[in-house]
């Protein structure tokens, strides 16, 4: 079968190829997957570059990526929940990334039937970037008239997030440039800030909740317009200490700067490492099919413009998901 695979470590051009390679086989609790589409993240654009390598090393060569839909075409003797023939969608483990391929095997649990409205392209764009979002705001407990500042509102987690809090009653403050304040108004935002013609910290005060997905100078800016006992939750900044000893690293200590804004706010900052889940998925599916939620998808590429996909997605001007169409 064809796949997309990273031959080496470095630039998006000279590191991915299309190669030939088995199908997969499936174990007792996985399903086949004909894939019909896949979608890249800025985790896969990371992982060509190296810059994974730390947390979640690969051997080479590998085929990329983890956000799939596509027909159950085989299944294991303990998988209960799918049929063949069954339409779904899915961010793929760790352990079975490569979804750029004619076919993956996915262990059953992270999988969810695919919204019933929407195209194959379009269910493929939702999973990480959905789970992302959906994980990070119910940590924080979002709840009906919650102020929330989400950063960075026309990526592909950011877009998400802002129909997610919105479906759950939230009052949303988001960012972008001036050339995308429209597009995600539409989205649902109560307050769009053009981050290049306004201060978004002397607009959004005493807000519940922040969602971090900028990381740097911006984690810490957070607890200047949270409220006492607010939550920063975030998907870029420095890992919280539950997280560094769920991945080994026992002595790990929050950087000095960040203890002392969560301390002086009395407030909660928690990194989210998102995790695959087939039943979130399908919260997901009801938000989709009940159009409370809408995919965004910024360009479909045929198979065979896949690397072409990638500069694009590295070029970071993606409105929405870039995805890659399979079959």
């Amino acid at each position: 079968m064809k796949v997309l695979q990273i031959s080496k470590f470095g630039e998006i051009t000279d590191s991915l190829f299309i190669n030939e390679v088995n199908k997969p086989t499936i174990q007792s609790t996985d399903i086949l997957v004909e894939v019909k589409a896949a979608s890249i993240n800025p985790i896969d654009k990371s992982t060509v570059l190296g810059n994974m390598q730390n947390i979640l090393p690969i051997s080479l060569p590998h085929t990329i990526a983890y956000d799939v839909s596509g027909i159950v075409v085989e299944k294991g003797e303990e998988v209960t929940n799918f049929e063949i023939g069954d339409l779904i969608y899915s961010r793929v483990p760790q352990e079975q990334m490569g979804t750029i391929a004619e076919f993956v095997a996915i262990t059953n649990s992270a999988v969810s039937k695919k919204p019933g409205n929407i195209s194959f392209e379009e269910a493929s764009g939702i999973p990480l970037a959905g789970l992302t979002a959906m994980q990070s705001l119910e940590y924080a407990g979002i709840k009906e008239n919650d102020k929330i500042l989400i950063h960075a509102g026309s990526g592909g987690v950011g877009s998400f997030a802002i129909q997610y809090a919105k479906a759950k009653g939230a009052y949303v403050y988001t960012t972008t440039s001036t050339s995308n304040v429209d597009w995600v108004k539409e989205l649902g935002a109560d307050r769009v800030i053009d981050y290049k013609t306004e201060d978004y910290k002397s607009i959004v005060k005493d807000a519940d909740i922040v969602f971090d997905t900028l990381g740097k100078n911006y984690t810490l800016e957070a607890f200047e317009v949270i409220k006492k006992r607010g939550k920063v939750v975030s998907v870029v900044g420095p890992i919280d200490e539950e997280i560094a000893k769920m991945i080994g690293m026992a002595d790990y200590k929050l950087p000095e700067d960040l203890a002392k804004l969560i301390e002086d706010k009395e407030a909660t900052y928690k990194f989210i490492f998102m995790h695959p889940n087939g039943e979130h998925l399908n919260t997901i599916k009801t938000l989709i099919e009940d159009d409370k939620i809408k995919p965004i998808i910024d360009t479909v590429y045929p198979f065979e413009k896949s690397i072409e996909a990638f500069t694009h997605l590295e070029s970071g001007r993606a409105k929405g998901k870039i995805v890659i169409k399979i079959n």
